[in-house]
């Protein structure tokens, strides 16, 4: 009887190995040319902007494949699938592998920088004073709040202790709210300040999304409203403060002001970044990110490239060396 068990349980085992044989996938080759030829056709199938920039992918690709061969080591292939990349010219298309990360930069590389942190500092902020990412003070009877990044969170607590503090100013002629050389992060929190703006529901700007193999393949396009809530809202009167660096989840949030008529915008157009990035990882453990949406202003204007302000203003050299910032007075101009 111990026997007959015995044999049974060899019995089950084996069948159980041979099953996971059968239902096992096989891992996938991560020679170069496999590695190239699945980035390749993951971005063909999956990125939003071909058509918008006009990137003949196919062409890309008679370029770039004869570069790939059997050996070569893993830098070369890193190289030459990155300078594909860089095609796209999109600062969402990043290639990451153990030992190097490549990402598009050139979309503030040829333009003025527009800020000098240093001079905000010794100039203007007078008596600031830090609130998780938020950094606030008062100008001239105007509130002013520089954010650094959206990827720095805040609570709705702190945005109510900045707000508090600007209820206490007398006679408050409105809000400055600086987001130059703001590279993104998280969405949530341009909502979050969205919120203390909106008086009623409004509509922000539009999406659709990358749904299929062909590069016309997207869903209809979808709105993207922000509703408001009975927290304390932010002064009124708002101008936003804008470079090449407001990029990603900052571009949107400068979008998104587009739709507040009590919203000025001051300064340069944004970096751009107007696509959702996805993900994926490649046969070698490698990762490829790029933007897999399309987002485009009520009027029609799709922000991948960058959302206009309302008032071009650059930082004057001349001003800059007498310690004015030429941006910041033209906003403060706003209030007199």
């Amino acid at each position: 009887m111990k026997t007959l068990k015995r044999l049974l349980l060899l019995g089950l085992v084996v069948t159980l190995v041979s099953c996971e044989k059968i239902i096992m996938p096989k891992s996938k080759p991560d020679d170069p040319v496999t590695v190239f030829e699945e980035l390749w056709k993951n971005i063909d199938r999956g990125y939003s902007f071909f058509e918008f920039k006009n990137v003949n992918w196919d062409s890309v690709y008679s370029v770039y494949r004869p570069q790939v061969f059997d050996g070569m080591t893993d830098q070369q292939l890193f190289d030459v699938c990155a300078e594909m990349l860089d095609e796209l010219r999109d600062g969402h298309v990043n290639l990451r592998a153990g030992f190097a990360t490549s990402y598009y930069h050139d979309f503030y590389l040829d333009h003025p920088a527009n800020f000098n942190r240093e001079l905000l500092e010794r100039e203007y902020w007078e008596d600031p004073q830090i609130t998780g990412p938020l950094t606030h003070t008062v100008i001239d009877s105007v509130g002013y709040i520089y954010y650094g990044s959206f990827a720095a969170n805040f609570s709705d607590e702190q945005l109510d202790a900045v707000i508090e503090r600007f209820n206490n100013v007398p006679d408050l002629k409105g809000l400055i709210l600086d987001v130059r050389n703001n590279g993104g992060g998280n969405p949530a929190n341009s909502y979050r300040l969205y919120r203390r703006i909106a008086d009623e529901r409004t509509l922000l700007y539009l999406t659709k999304y990358k749904d299929g193999p062909a590069h016309n393949d997207f869903t209809d396009w979808q709105d993207n409203h922000i509703e408001p809530n009975d927290k304390p809202k932010l002064p009124e009167k708002i101008v936003v403060l804008t470079n090449r660096k407001c990029y990603s989840a900052c571009n949107f949030f400068v979008a998104g002001c587009k739709a507040f008529d009590n919203i000025t915008i001051i300064g340069d157009t944004t970096g751009g970044g107007g696509g959702s990035p996805v993900g994926y990882e490649l046969p070698n453990g490698w990762s490829v990110n790029f933007s897999g949406s399309i987002t485009e202003l009520p009027d029609g204007l799709i922000i991948e490239h960058g959302v206009p302000p309302h008032k071009v203003v650059m930082l004057d050299p001349n001003d800059e060396a007498n310690d004015v910032d030429t941006i910041l007075e033209e906003a403060l101009a706003e209030f007199q």
